[in-house]
């Protein structure tokens, strides 16, 4: 059975990005990024693959599930096909068909999508955000990467919405890189 993995940027305070869900305040260079375009290449846009010297290989996932709005973030820019690379999902109830043939839209239960995933083979299954669809499937994440950089929001997105009791996470790896960009890798312990 493969997992789901939570791969996400957040700042020192915990938010993925501002309510209205811009993230322009994250560092665009450092130490970091070289080792995530190695590393992670396919959670690497399409359209900035080339421009990053990133290769189009699936290292970690074959399929991305993401939120409406995290979905919206390069749509609206004209990339509705961001990770050609992957099998792309969106979760959303408000939208009512999909804006590109290559993304599937799923206007039902995202635990539904997540467990019928999890029981394919193949590489994990990346959840790209949002902060509501994280928390309606934080049931069925494995595992949490987050990409802790060195800024302090004061408010703005969670990583999650909706979580209401406490859940442990066991650190299983973490790496750290001059500038204060930390990954951090957690298993999460579900009770």
């Amino acid at each position: 059975m493969r997992n789901l993995v939570y791969y996400i940027a957040c700042t020192a305070d915990g938010f993925i990005a501002r309510e209205d869900g811009s993230f322009d305040f994250f560092p665009m260079n450092g130490e970091h990024l070289p080792y995530i375009i190695e590393e992670y290449p396919e959670t690497i846009p399409g359209h900035l693959q080339e421009m990053l010297g990133a290769k189009a290989i699936n290292k970690h996932f074959d399929t991305v599930v993401m939120g409406r709005h995290t979905y919206e973030v390069g749509s609206l820019a004209g990339f509705t096909n961001p990770y050609p690379q992957l099998r792309q999902y969106v979760v959303s109830s408000s939208m009512t068909k999909s804006p590109d043939p290559a993304v599937q839209l799923v206007t039902h239960d995202p635990v539904d999508l997540a467990r019928k995933l999890k029981q394919e083979s193949g590489l994990d299954i990346w959840l790209c955000g949002g902060a509501n669809l994280a928390g309606a499937l934080f049931p069925e994440i494995n595992e949490l990467i987050l990409k802790v950089n060195p800024v302090v929001l004061g408010s703005g997105m969670p990583l999650f919405r909706g979580i209401n009791e406490p859940t442990m996470l066991e650190l299983t790896a973490h790496k750290t890189f001059v500038g204060g960009v930390a990954i951090h890798h957690y298993r999460v312990i579900h009770p």
